[in-house]
């Protein structure tokens, strides 16, 4: 667990992306402390400093994130989920409505066992949720023996991504510091190889066992129209299944510059629902 912003701010859950870790986080420090949030960052199992638990469902996380809440003397909390974090942070939503006060979505993946869920997916990624749907052994053995490849040479693999991104996207990711900050954060996932995001991909493919239509606290969605990561077209389906969503839709930002420039008035609306 990591924390950023300001200690005694109202409290904000982090769910991370996928692949990703708590030192995500960090991205977020700056707009946290200018808007007063305390925000509280957790890996998830098998990334960074959190053991692999297998045969974990994603409605499971809400239990851990009760369980780091109740620990820090924390009765009722916003929840943040950027990008594969959001399934995460909707459980969180739909299965501890008492204590949560608000939900964030930023370029959020949303339900994905459908191949027409996966349908406006660039080839590898769609490749990629089609092997851990019809195979998953093959698809965890694949990922586990990858991941040393991307833990070293982060370099590459940040390259490659910026290659298939969007200019909104690539500028943000050309900043040094926006940069070190990514590569540190995805180094933190695979400190103990790749198990966790070879389960957490065959996750992805696998029905959610909470349901969204039951979400009762306030609900916020924000996605870029130039998203390429993640299409605006899965946005657009999740609001639709969240009642009362309100959905905010930039059509000039990506998966990456929209939550790292509008960082700050994402937490000022979370924070404000207590």
């Amino acid at each position: 667990m990591s924390e950023y912003g300001i200690p005694g701010g109202p409290p904000v859950l982090y769910c991370h992306g996928f692949p990703g870790s708590r030192l995500e986080g960090r991205l977020a420090h700056e707009a946290a402390v200018t808007v007063g949030v305390r925000l509280i960052a957790l890996d998830r199992p098998g990334y960074g400093l959190s053991d692999i638990q297998h045969g974990r469902r994603i409605g499971d996380w809400p239990r851990d994130a009760a369980a780091v809440a109740d620990a820090m003397g924390i009765e009722r909390f916003a929840i943040l989920g950027v990008s594969g974090g959001a399934p995460y942070a909707l459980a969180c939503a739909a299965l501890l409505p008492r204590r949560t006060t608000a939900t964030g979505i930023v370029a959020g993946l949303g339900r994905m066992e459908r191949a027409e869920d996966r349908s406006g997916f660039n080839r590898f990624a769609r490749a990629s949720f089609w092997l851990a749907q019809a195979a998953p052994r093959l698809s965890r053995k694949f990922n586990c023996a990858l991941a040393p490849v991307l833990r070293n040479r982060m370099n590459w693999v940040l390259a490659l991504l910026a290659a298939r991104l969007p200019p909104s996207d690539r500028a943000v990711i050309a900043e040094p510091v926006i940069y070190g900050m990514l590569a540190a954060s995805l180094r933190e996932a695979f400190r103990q190889g790749g198990q966790g995001a070879a389960a957490e991909l065959i996750l992805y493919v696998t029905a959610w066992d909470f349901d969204t239509r039951t979400i009762e606290s306030p609900c916020f969605l924000w996605h870029g129209g130039q998203d390429t990561t993640v299409p605006v077209s899965v946005g657009r389906r999740m609001a639709a299944t969240i009642p009362g969503c309100r959905a905010e839709f930039y059509p000039n930002e990506g998966h990456f510059s929209l939550p790292l420039g509008h960082m700050g008035s994402i937490l000022s609306v979370l924070a404000e629902h207590r």
